[in-house]
């Protein structure tokens, strides 16, 4: 690399998804095109204008943590835990035979641990604040994925949280990518997001973007004439991600690198100006050191929100032009993951990169209209050494990141 900084590998990857819990369970589904999308069970979603979500199926947190953990500890944190034991395997790293600060975590949090808060405030209501759980004042709290996995595996180096919604996962990802930099080995990265209980699904209502229709099969449709909004879910990926020469002294597995990155903020909204988003795309291939004619494969942000969708489209089609490069969004195998969207995007492109197959974006007939070239109906096989990652969260931000094979 031209700036002679150290390279950041990803060694290691740990997902609970919708349509799988694990990783290979995870890729099996997804190149098939096996849904995880469906009617809510974790609470009685019958009065709600929404009722779809993806769920993490067959997750029972106490078979993988001690009992102490399960006292302290919200469903999201319980997942991002878990994925990260398996990361850490799957790397092939033992924490504690490593220096303590040469190891740090960056997560990303979109709502934080909706689902023990509001246990904690029911209690709070209905039987009194000595009822309240001490650790309520941590275990909602954005940064607690990182603190509770940092505790676990003694990791005592650089540590943070980036909370700027979907987009915060590539975010964090990059802030990992610069502690590398920097002269950390290994940081633990990525996000889990969790937040299907009754607060945090009116939270995610308010934001006016969730699509209410009952039929999984037609419900979340990006860049589809028929986009109503898009199906919220529940996890996400926790990524190893190591300097290259340390990873290559201990002969670690690799499945590419974090190769580049950009971000950009929208403006204001009634402004005439476009989006924020082709410029994040310019600045992540910029930093790459690629040319958009590199890039082999684009994961879509794909809000199935039309105004959303367009802006997106339009992006694309500046930095690419119309049809010239295959996009796909497997969320709408899983539903929008908050946070977690897009760690699980980017280990999907590392997969895909591993077999040589792209998984399509299902259930949606493309709008010919977006002018997009929408791996859809059944996954594409082509070889696949570039993937641009794109992400965008309330409020105006976007992100985009080139994961790169060696």
């Amino acid at each position: 690399m031209s700036t002679g900084a150290p390279r950041a590998v990803v060694t290691g990857l740990g997902i609970t998804a919708p349509n799988g819990l694990g990783t290979e369970a995870y890729w099996a589904a997804a190149r098939v095109g096996k849904s995880g999308i469906g009617r809510i069970t974790r609470f009685d979603p019958s009065q709600y204008p929404a009722r779809l979500a993806g769920e993490v199926p067959g997750f029972t947190a106490s078979e993988h943590l001690p009992s102490r953990l399960m006292a302290q500890t919200d469903h999201m944190t319980r997942l991002a835990l878990v994925a990260t034991d398996w990361a850490l395997a799957d790397a092939g790293v033992e924490p504690a035979e490593l220096p303590a600060y040469s190891m740090g975590v960056v997560t990303a949090s979109s709502s934080g641990g909706f689902e023990f808060g509001q246990g904690e405030l029911q209690k709070l209501w209905s039987e009194g604040s000595q009822y309240v759980s001490a650790y309520q004042s941590f275990a909602w709290f954005y940064a607690v994925n990182s603190g509770q996995i940092s505790i676990r595996n003694g990791m005592k180096g650089p540590s943070s949280v980036v909370v700027s919604d979907q987009a915060g996962g590539l975010d964090a990802l990059a802030q990992a990518r610069r502690q590398i930099r920097k002269g950390t080995r290994l940081v633990v990265s990525g996000s889990v997001d969790a937040s299907i209980c009754p607060w945090g699904w009116v939270a995610q209502l308010a934001g006016g973007r969730l699509a209410t229709g009952d039929d999984p099969g037609t419900a979340y449709v990006p860049f589809d004439a028929a986009a109503t909004g898009h199906v919220p879910g529940e996890g996400g990926a926790i990524l190893v991600m190591e300097d290259e020469a340390a990873a290559g002294e201990r002969g670690a597995p690799v499945y590419g690198h974090i190769a580049g990155y950009g971000s950009t903020f929208d403006p204001a909204p009634g402004s005439s100006r476009p989006s924020g988003l082709r410029k994040a795309i310019e600045l992540a291939l910029a930093d790459a050191e690629l040319e958009a004619g590199d890039i082999d494969v684009v994961f879509a942000d794909a809000a199935a929100v039309p105004e959303l969708d367009r802006a997106e489209a339009e992006a694309l089609n500046a930095v690419f032009g119309p049809h010239r490069v295959p996009v796909t969004a497997p969320k709408t195998m899983t539903g929008r993951l908050c946070s977690g969207a897009a760690p699980l995007d980017i280990a999907t492109a590392f997969l895909a990169m591993r077999e040589g197959l792209v998984p399509a974006t299902v259930n949606v007939e493309p709008d010919p209209g977006y002018d997009l070239d929408l791996v859809t109906g059944q996954p594409r096989a082509l070889p696949v050494r570039n993937a641009l990652v794109l992400a965008r969260g309330h409020g105006g931000f976007n992100s985009a990141v080139v994961a790169s094979a060696l």
